[in-house]
């Protein structure tokens, strides 16, 4: 607003004083998605592009030892045409008798150790980390007001959530919660015909209901009420909701939820990000996010994929991923304007299998000599070239097909100064980028490879593209064993009429 020199200074002061609180006003989120589209994902999220988070409780007390579907434990041991029903039988007893709030009472975790776990998540790469606070089974792994059924109120008596946060952030990650209590409503309904069927422990369960019921208003409060209270408590910079939240939910206590959120970030001066599975609440606000699949193309908007080292709750018959496949699917991800958060999933212990371990440690190798190829990178104008591409969506990991040399991704520098072309397996010689139509190059233009001292030499062919000679390494020799990154600076260009 623009004021002229007749109006009266105290008119003015007034006026500015009106002006300013107007704003201030608006800078609040309504529970209105007209509001809530205001909200932008994080710059902290966009540079950091690897988290790591992990699905541990007592469900894995149960499912390291048992049959498939590990997460689902605490559901199929209800189910009497499950494997996991008569495994459960088996080693623990009638489910009339030794139910899963029986199982809470063997999750001791006496080797969990949060300075450890953080140490790891760090030396892995992650810019951000944190547990599953409360899984399908309706445990808080927190101390909680709203339930006895915490880590704190039970064994172990123990805030895991408070040990990690503390751990996680002397690290300089930050730090995340994630929730998937949204679906705790009928993920104990065929409990109900066991030893649930009384509702003495409807704190754990939920009260015993026919299912199809839809979630009491006593259950949707208490859903909103333990979000906020792990916002409030524990200050996480990420919350991450599971499929729950869009499928029994109802949207007056979605909308709370982006509200409260937002509203505490603004009032505690910080940038905070709410990742779900659900594009209809997508186009209102929030980060998309892909379970065990990831975008196929380039994307206007920042977006994230959660997948696992291998099953989300530990299971010790199941094997893991390679270090190698890991790797390329999250330069894949990270080429599409999108980032990963990894699962890796704990003994029911608390110690981090080693196995494991090596992996996080075997990515955390990679990203110590390209992470600059990754951290703090913005998509270029095409995110690739080469003949694998993947199926795109959700729980499409499955279809994907091993990349190879030909398989090229591009990130950026945020400043544009840097464009990094990065081969996910070794190149042959010589590499051309197909993709990238050179216009200038500057007298000091330069192809780096990451990790690598050696000059690289390059040229550009009558087609305009780079040609990149890559180096005659040994595999021993190579900077590093898996995807390889160029760095190419002082060139002008574009994306080439064929992309």
């Amino acid at each position: 607003m623009v004021y002229t020199l007749t109006i009266r200074i105290a008119s003015c002061c007034m006026m500015l004083l009106l002006t300013c609180s107007g704003a201030k006003a608006e800078e609040a989120y309504q529970p209105m998605w007209e509001s809530l589209q205001k909200h932008e994902a994080p710059e902290w999220f966009r540079d950091g592009k690897f988290g790591i988070y992990t699905h541990w409780g007592p469900v894995t007390v149960g499912a390291e030892d048992g049959p498939g579907g590990v997460q689902w434990y605490g559901r199929n041991m209800y189910v009497p045409n499950s494997p996991t029903f008569e495994y459960h039988r088996k080693r623990f007893g009638d489910q009339h008798k030794v139910g899963y709030k029986d199982m809470v009472g063997m999750f001791k975790a006496e080797r969990f150790d949060a300075e450890a776990w953080a140490a790891l998540f760090a030396a892995a790469g992650a810019k951000f980390a944190g547990p599953v606070v409360i899984h399908h089974d309706n445990f808080a792994m927190w101390d909680s007001a709203y339930t006895e059924w915490d880590s704190m109120d039970k064994a172990p008596k123990r805030d895991f959530t408070a040990e990690l946060e503390k751990a996680i952030r002397k690290r300089g990650m930050k730090f995340i919660a994630t929730f998937h209590h949204g679906f705790a409503w009928q993920y104990f309904e065929p409990a109900y015909k066991f030893d649930a069927a009384d509702g003495k422990h409807a704190g754990l369960y939920c009260q015993p209901h026919e299912p199809g019921t839809p979630p009491t208003k006593q259950y949707l409060d208490k859903w909103l009420g333990m979000v906020n209270e792990v916002v409030h408590k524990y200050r996480p910079d990420l919350t991450w909701f599971d499929f729950g939240l869009g499928r029994l939910i109802p949207a007056d206590y979605q909308q709370r939820m982006f509200a409260d959120y937002y509203n505490w970030a603004l009032k505690q001066n910080v940038q905070v990000g709410v990742a779900h599975k659900h594009r209809n609440l997508h186009e209102h606000t929030g980060i998309l996010d892909f379970e065990r699949g990831r975008e196929d193309n380039l994307t206007p908007y920042p977006w994230l994929t959660d997948t696992s080292i291998g099953p989300w709750f530990h299971q010790k018959s199941v094997p893991y991923k390679s270090v190698d496949e890991i790797v390329d699917v999250l330069v894949d991800i990270v080429s599409k304007n999108g980032c990963m958060l990894l699962n890796v999933g704990p003994a029911a212990d608390g110690s981090i299998p080693q196995d494991g371990q090596k992996i996080l440690r075997g990515i955390g190798k990679w990203l110590k000599i390209n992470g600059e190829a990754i951290y703090n990178t913005r998509p270029w104008e095409v995110f690739g070239e080469g003949p694998t591409r993947n199926t795109g969506g959700g729980f499409s990991e499955k279809k994907d097909k091993p990349y190879t040399a030909q398989d090229i991704r591009f990130t950026r520098s945020k400043d544009g100064k840097a464009l990094y072309v990065l081969t996910l397996a070794w190149p042959k010689r010589p590499l051309t980028v197909q993709s990238f139509s050179v216009d200038h190059a500057a007298p000091d233009a330069a192809v780096e490879l990451l990790g690598h001292d050696g000059a690289i030499s390059f040229s550009v062919n009558n087609e305009k593209q780079l040609v990149i000679q890559a180096p005659n390494l040994k595999r021993e020799h190579q900077p590093c064993k898996h995807a390889f990154a160029f760095k190419l600076t002082g060139f002008r260009g574009a994306p080439s009429a064929d992309f």
